[in-house]
């Protein structure tokens, strides 16, 4: 069976804490960062993004160390990003143990970024971050600094570039949905699925079972999930059922993988 929907946990991280907040903001300590990646990868999890959330604003980042630990437990893709600014930034993380980088502002910055690193490892492990605020009806600006910062830039002009300059993947991140459970910005991503031919990751405002349905109708190939996982609102075993009974085109559950 081919498998078109990754269900992909997020975990923002600041300091040594998993943490979540509300539009980027208002951020709360959930625990342990291992503890939580290593549950998500034993229920079920496809993949994991690890995102130092103040990394940008520090101009470094500190997931080295957490990345050695659950790498040595997890078996599935790491991606990690946060502050990643340089090609030796990038061989930190992999070397580390991620298999992918996500890199937002500093791409932004200097967007030969992009093709520095797709040329060097390969576009696969090229994700480019993308914080999108909408700024009127089928119109978004891309943020930077973990939603902190405007940038002026039209975000489907920015995707083609990003496309263009060598990237394997987007994470699209809705600023104004994220951590609201009030569903993905559908229009968002359906115009992004429109616009560039690359596997897309829906992340912010997972609240419901049936927002899987709704984001899988734009062409999205993965969906990023923190807060019902966080919060033990639900389960991954318990959304990939409900994916597969709505008829979404997910990996089951299978039990528990060996540790």
């Amino acid at each position: 069976m081919t498998v078109n929907l990754r269900m992909i946990a997020r975990l923002d991280i600041k300091g040594a804490n998993l943490i979540k907040g509300i539009h980027l903001e208002g951020l709360r300590v959930v625990g342990d960062p291992h503890v939580h990646a290593v549950n998500y990868y034993a229920t079920g999890a496809d993949e994991l993004v690890f995102m130092d959330i103040v990394a940008s604003l520090y101009q470094r980042n500190n997931l080295s160390e957490i990345i050695k630990r659950v790498a040595d437990k997890i078996y599935i893709p790491i991606t990690v990003g946060g502050g990643i600014r340089s090609l030796d930034n990038v061989s930190q993380m992999m070397h580390s143990g991620a298999d992918k980088v996500s890199i937002n502002t500093a791409a932004i910055e200097r967007p030969q970024l992009i093709t520095e690193v797709a040329n060097r490892y390969g576009s696969q492990c090229m994700v480019v971050g993308v914080e999108a605020k909408r700024v009127a009806p089928g119109r978004w600006e891309a943020y930077t600094n973990n939603g902190r910062e405007r940038t002026g830039i039209d975000v489907l002009e920015w995707v083609k570039q990003v496309a263009d300059r060598g990237a394997g993947e987007i994470m699209i991140t809705s600023v104004d949905q994220e951590g609201t459970r009030k569903g993905f910005d559908i229009a968002l991503l359906q115009t992004v699925c429109d616009t560039v031919n690359l596997p897309i990751i829906a992340s912010g405002g997972f609240g419901k079972v049936e927002d899987l349905s709704l984001s899988a109708q734009t062409g999205v190939s993965g969906i990023a999930i923190a807060d019902a996982l966080h919060w033990g609102r639900m389960s991954l075993p318990f959304i990939k059922a409900q994916a597969l009974q709505a008829g979404l085109d997910v990996r089951p559950f299978s039990g528990v993988p060996a540790l």
